[in-house]
């Protein structure tokens, strides 16, 4: 795992509700990236080896099989129409939604670097702050180019946000998200809201809302990115 990446922390909230024993292996980013191919087929993490030897990648896949490992707590639910909504609501989360949380996160840490020792606190690695400030220019270009995160990117994830907690706020509503017990679901999508207030400008449009309110019940996300980095005119209303 990367200390703070959003899927990973779905995976550990699996892990946990399920009361499955693991234990962490952390990587600071990029070196996750050789490592992850070294030791999966991919350079993305989470990646789980379980008991029995076998490997896993990516935070779907894995929250699957923990739901046919330990059945209960179930992570969908029984009825097969509310289930097929979950499932949709997980893809769209994961393959959508997921890359938000990078492609807005690293180029506005590269444009306030200060903010980079909040976002290491609690980690395995422990690196000083002001070596953690140092690096995390280099680190966020390299980050920005794996995941693409150009300034038209950035740009465009901006504007689509609203319309993305529209949707979320949608699923809450109709009670596909949002429930007692927390779905594979909620869990996706829950973690990477969670990243994306870690930004204070973002937060002020998405805590107060709904999905705003998921995200503080199911995670507590390290990191701290003051508000005025993001340039008002790309912000969304």
């Amino acid at each position: 795992m990367v200390h703070g990446s959003h899927p990973c922390n779905t995976v550990i909230k699996a892990l946990e509700l399920k009361g499955i024993a693991f234990r962490r292996i952390e990587i600071p980013p990029p070196a996750h990236v050789p490592v992850m191919r070294m030791l999966f087929s991919e350079r993305t993490v989470p990646g789980i080896r379980l008991e029995d030897g076998r490997k896993l990648q990516g935070s779907r896949a894995i929250l699957a099989e923990l739901d046919r490992l330990v059945p209960e707590p179930a992570l969908l639910p029984a009825d097969p129409v509310e289930a097929a909504a979950v499932l949709d609501a997980e893809r769209w989360g994961e393959e959508v939604f997921q890359p938000l949380g990078r492609s807005l996160l690293w180029p506005t840490l590269k444009q306030h670097p200060a903010a980079a020792p909040s976002f290491s606190a609690g980690g395995q690695i422990p690196i000083p702050g002001a070596l953690f400030k140092a690096l995390i220019p280099a680190i966020a270009r390299m980050e920005i180019a794996l995941n693409q995160a150009t300034p038209e990117a950035y740009a465009a994830g901006l504007r689509a946000l609203p319309d993305y907690l529209d949707l979320i706020d949608a699923g809450i509503a109709s009670g596909t998200l949002g429930g007692e017990t927390p779905n594979r679901a909620d869990l996706q999508i829950a973690a990477t809201l969670s990243l994306l207030m870690t930004m204070q400008d973002l937060r002020d449009r998405i805590g107060p809302r709904p999905c705003g309110r998921l995200a503080d019940r199911l995670f507590s996300v390290g990191g701290h990115i003051p508000a005025g980095v993001i340039a008002p005119a790309l912000l969304p209303a």
